[in-house]
């Protein structure tokens, strides 16, 4: 258990004697679950996504890919490059699939369990620009990258490490090296490969093992990365996404597979359309992992929203978003696969838009039973931007959610009654002994709300919550303290970086 001071910083304060003790690592969600189709409506969609598979088929551009197909018995055209694949071998693929594993961190206590009722919250992924209240937005680099890794590390409430924001000041060929080994020295959580070619992802999982001190079978019997694997909907799986697949079936490492389908773009206009090209390339990409290496961990991810239909531009945090959650949800229980879900918001600010969109993704996430919630922290624009601000201000909402997780005591002692008959009618409970033995440790303490009265809002300079988050993730960045990691390692690291720097990095595939 951590100690939390009010401002949720993980290091010591002067008197932690009176602070309540919480700790945010392994989170379960205990609330039911919402499903958004009656059983038979789940199994018509399921149905009509083996019919797509089995009888459309999907593009498969990776020649590799193909040819795993086509041992395992599936229909392979080289001209069209189109595979189809049945129903049996789809079936064998979810037997073989996990229905739990666990993400292993440098240190065990920063293990995650997938699947089930477990809950892990990963923030913004993946985006090419960075923003904050005093330098605006701009490309980010990466001490922006690195700067996230440290916030992300600092908090319990994030689970994973993250793509974050990409480091456009480093060359992609050699960016890996950089970001790859930002997260190990800077964290000890389960951590994000990118799966640009199979080059880069070895280079990566070398340095894992480095760092992590494993050799290459204790490597494959123990997951500690994970990447994320997006089709090109409709219907079409890409060279490097096939390849990420396959790289990382064959180590033992995680796969989130995650088609992005817009209702009205690159999926069908109504949200039941949609899921079903959504489960349909996802079960593609399942098949793929489990016909490598049986049993290889993977993820049954959805990212299924619809568009503004005058602009074109993604729309998140919208009840059609919500509703699609909830049917990724039970479409993931049904084939007993974790499911990756995600907490978006199209909004250009941290601002109102932001919150409320963010806020209605998250919702829908959770109650349709998400254990792996990607973006969960720090997005915004749609993915373009990763805002140190929001950042903070997701955080609050992230540990409110871990709150609400937490059962409530119910106890005889927890009921009050003796407290209730202390107080006299019109009285009040602030006195009474039993409010003075719990007070301090009541309630949740907020990362960034301010409670205080107008005046003393006002006196303090009448801050918003976004400037009460940019001075928080500052003070935290300037507190900071690295993991400890062996010299040893850390030196192989630079070594192994500069060699492979060298001979020319590695190419995007």
């Amino acid at each position: 258990m951590s100690r939390r001071s009010r401002r949720g910083r993980h290091h010591g304060v002067a008197d932690t004697s009176h602070q309540r003790q919480v700790s945010y690592r392994n989170l379960k969600n205990p609330l039911l679950r919402q499903p958004a189709f009656s059983q038979d409506r789940l199994e018509a969609i399921h149905d009509t996504a083996l019919r797509v598979i089995q009888e459309l088929g999907i593009k498969v551009l990776n020649d590799e890919a193909r040819r795993y197909y086509k041992q395992a018995g599936a229909s392979v055209d080289e001209e069209s490059q189109m595979v189809k694949i049945d129903r049996a071998l789809v079936t064998s693929a979810l037997e073989s699939a996990p229905s739990e594993f666990v993400l292993h961190g440098r240190s065990p206590k920063f293990d995650v369990s997938m699947g089930g009722d477990n809950v892990a919250f990963v923030s913004v992924g993946g985006a090419p620009h960075i923003s904050d209240l005093d330098h605006g937005k701009r490309p980010a680099t990466l001490e922006d990258t690195r700067n996230i890794i440290k916030l992300c590390e600092h908090f319990d409430v994030i689970h994973l490490q993250s793509p974050n924001v990409e480091s456009q000041d480093i060359p992609v060929h050699l960016r890996h090296y950089r970001t790859t080994e930002s997260q190990l020295s800077l964290s000890q959580k389960p951590f994000f490969i990118f799966a640009r070619g199979s080059g880069q992802v070895e280079d990566a999982f070398a340095m894992t093992r480095i760092a992590y001190g494993l050799s290459q079978e204790e490597f494959e019997a123990r997951p500690c990365c994970y990447t994320v694997i997006n089709t090109n909907s409709p219907r079409q799986l890409d060279i490097p996404m096939c390849q990420g697949i396959i790289d990382f079936a064959r180590s033992g490492q995680v796969s989130v597979i995650t088609p992005f389908t817009l209702a009205g773009a690159m999926a069908p206009v109504t949200m039941p359309g949609a899921l079903v090209l959504q489960h349909a390339e996802a079960l593609a990409g399942i098949v793929l992992s489990q016909i490598v290496r049986p049993g290889a961990p993977v993820i049954y991810g959805s990212f299924t929203s619809n568009v503004d239909m005058k602009s074109g531009s993604p729309a998140f945090g919208t009840p059609e978003f919500v509703q699609a959650a909830f049917g990724a949800g039970q479409l993931a229980r049904h084939i007993k696969l974790p499911w990756r879900g995600s907490a978006a918001t199209a909004s250009n600010a941290p601002d109102e838009q932001a919150v409320y969109e963010y806020l209605m993704s998250a919702w829908g996430s959770i109650l349709g039973g998400v254990n792996m919630m990607v973006h969960a922290a720090g997005w915004l624009e749609g993915g373009l931007t990763g805002s140190m601000e929001k950042l903070i201000l997701d955080i609050e909402m992230l540990q409110i959610f871990a709150e609400i997780f937490n059962p409530l005591n119910s106890d005889d002692a927890e009921l009050a009654y003796e407290a209730i008959a202390s107080v006299e009618p019109g009285s009040h409970f602030f006195g009474c002994e039993h409010t003075l033995e719990r007070y301090q440790t009541a309630f949740y303490e907020p990362l960034v709300s301010d409670w205080s009265n107008f005046g003393q809002w006002t006196d303090s300079g009448s801050k918003t919550a976004t400037q009460r988050a940019n001075g928080i993730w500052k003070k935290i960045l300037q507190e900071y303290e690295a993991p400890a990691l062996d010299a040893a390692r850390l030196e192989e690291l630079a070594e192994f970086i500069e060699r492979r720097s060298a001979e020319g990095g590695a190419a995007v595939a």
